[in-house]
């Protein structure tokens, strides 16, 4: 079984705890980076968190629930080394996986029943990687991350 970092904001919090009591269920290590509540929180800061989680190996995969899950996966994705989709159905879900080796999963608690997130979060932690001429395309995305920290560390020198 997979170590898999979790998080969410407020809009997110309720289907997080079931998706984890579901991971913890099957056998998955969980992390949980939080929120723990449905106060108003910023989303970044959970994004942030398990991407960061993902991208130092602490976690195999991510889970990220926001209300719609655009903004969970804008965030993780500012962060090098996270492949984060936003999938509300399986098929995307396994295509996140089959071509882009996606690392992180972002739901929308608002747009998608629990039943369907968890269907979609089964379907993507067992679709394995393809590889093959998709390798190419994800070694693209790599290089995307090192071109992207040379900007900030240009950016931060002005």
């Amino acid at each position: 079984m997979a170590t898999i970092a979790i998080g969410a904001d407020h809009a997110g919090f309720s289907l997080k705890e079931q998706l984890k009591a579901w991971l913890a269920a099957g056998g998955h290590r969980v992390i949980d980076h939080g929120t723990h509540s449905t106060d108003s929180v910023d989303y970044p800061d959970y994004a942030a968190a398990v991407a960061e989680a993902v991208r130092a190996g602490g976690a195999e995969r991510g889970v990220l629930v926001c209300g719609s899950g655009i903004g969970m996966a804008m965030a993780a994705n500012k962060v090098a080394g996270v492949r984060a989709a936003m999938a509300g159905d399986t098929e995307v879900a396994r295509l996140s996986r089959q071509h882009n080796d996606a690392n992180v999963l972002a739901l929308g608690a608002r747009l998608t029943a629990p039943a369907q997130a968890l269907e979609v979060v089964q379907a993507w932690l067992a679709t394995p990687f393809e590889g093959g001429r998709h390798a190419r395309r994800v070694d693209k995305l790599a290089q995307l991350d090192g071109v992207r920290k040379e900007q900030a560390v240009d950016a931060a020198a002005r």
